[in-house]
Order: structure tokens, then sequence, then C-alpha cells
């Protein structure tokens, strides 16, 4: 059983909080570890399925964020208290994705409370291609989104179109301030396991894109109390 949902890409932390929540097994992150590491000694492959398995880890320095300004953009700190506590579902966070070596890549959107992740492929980090592909997504799931809080990158700077066409309000968070889309950054992460930065995105196709969420969104997540984004959705 453990072994069976570590292939699945959940991580030991993951598979333990979900075993215990269901009261089929109580076993520690800590010693699915250990079995994770006995299996790849004895030849095994479980440690492909975890999310490090293959990262470099590299030093950031902080860099000037050359990509624009805009005027007249909705600040963050202008988004109703509802959507900062993450009371009501509704409330999402975007973001592009980039590839290597092409200008492929692919908008991401995370919805705060429920942490359902939505995915669509951009052939590039352009206005009219973001726009219309988030046109598509919104017109989907269109009860599903009320704002979207995004940063500063010149894809966005489309907004006003969106938000005429759709009623969807956009804000906009501080330049050079991650953590107030810390939802969004983090699920990126997650998907990193899937498109890591060394992969080119020019094969990647919507098909794929939705598989992706897929998988995060029918994972256990521990800020969810070890249920699925899928599960708290629909409950």
């Amino acid at each position: 059983m453990v072994e069976s949902l570590l292939r699945l890409d959940w991580s030991p932390e993951q598979v333990s909080g979900y075993l215990k929540r269901e009261n089929l097994l109580s076993i520690s992150h800590e010693t699915i570890y250990l079995y994770v590491w006995a299996d790849m000694e004895a030849g095994g492959n479980l440690y492909t399925h975890l999310r490090g398995a293959f990262k470099q880890r590299r030093k950031r320095y902080g860099a000037y964020d050359s990509r624009g300004r805009l005027a007249g953009k909705r600040h963050i700190s202008e988004r109703p208290e509802n959507v900062e506590t993450r009371e009501t579902f509704g409330h999402w966070e975007i973001d592009t994705v980039l590839g290597k070596g092409s200008r492929d890549c692919i908008v991401t959107l995370v919805e705060r409370k429920t942490r359902y992740t939505l995915i669509g492929k951009l052939k590039a980090r352009t206005i009219d291609q973001l726009n219309a592909r988030l046109l598509q997504i919104i017109k989907r799931h269109r009860k599903s989104i009320k704002t979207i809080t995004a940063d500063n990158g010149t894809e966005f700077h489309g907004y006003k179109s969106i938000e005429q066409k759709t009623g969807v309000e956009f804000y906009f968070a501080t330049p050079h301030h991650s953590w107030e889309r810390g939802t969004n950054e983090n699920t990126n992460g997650l998907i990193r396991q899937y498109l890591p930065k060394s992969k080119s995105m020019t094969s990647v196709n919507q098909h794929q894109c939705n598989a992706i969420a897929a998988k995060l969104n029918t994972r256990p997540r521990k800020t969810l109390g070890f249920f699925t984004p899928e599960e708290c959705v629909y409950a």
C-alpha cells in the first residue's frame, strides 16, 4: 500500500498522513523514507518518485525585475479580507513558468482555500497568449473564479481585457515580494517535479498540463489535514 502511493508521486509525509487519516496504517514518514533509501540501495526506483530526487540546488541572489511596470493596478492590499484569510472559495493566484531553450511556457492558477490547481500551455509568455488561454480557463470554470492575484510580469498587463470580458477582478502583488503569492510559488515548485527547469516545454501539450494538474489535485496535503484539493473542492 505504501509503495503504491509513493508511485503516485505522493511524498512520504503525504502517504503517512493519508493512511493515518483513513485508519489504514500508522507509519511515520521517517520510516517510509528509510524504506525508500533501502529500496534504492537494493537497485529499486522508488526514490525517483520523490520531488527532490533530481533537484540541483543553487544560491539565488536578488535581481532587478526588468519586466515592466503598469499604472492603475489594484494592489494586493485592496483585496477583500476573506481572500486574505482563505475563508471563501474562488480566489486564485496566477503565474507563468518557463522551461529551457524555447519561448513555450505554462500558466498556473491555484485556488487559495483548497490549493486546487489549473495549468494551461502557452506558446510564448505574451499578453496575447496569456489572455487567450486564461479566457478559455475562466470560461470552463466561470463559477469558481472570482479574483486572481498576479505578480508584475508584463504578460499580465492585458488584465483589463480579461476583467471586462469575465468580471473577474485582478490584484497585483508588491514587486519582489514573492511570499505574497506563496501558495502559487509552492505549487510551481511541485510542478517542477514534472517540468524541471532543464526541460524544454516545446513538446508539452495541454493534455499533459491537465494530467499534471490532476496529479496535484488528487494528492493529500498536510495543510489541508491530508485531504486532497479535489476532495476539498467537491466536499
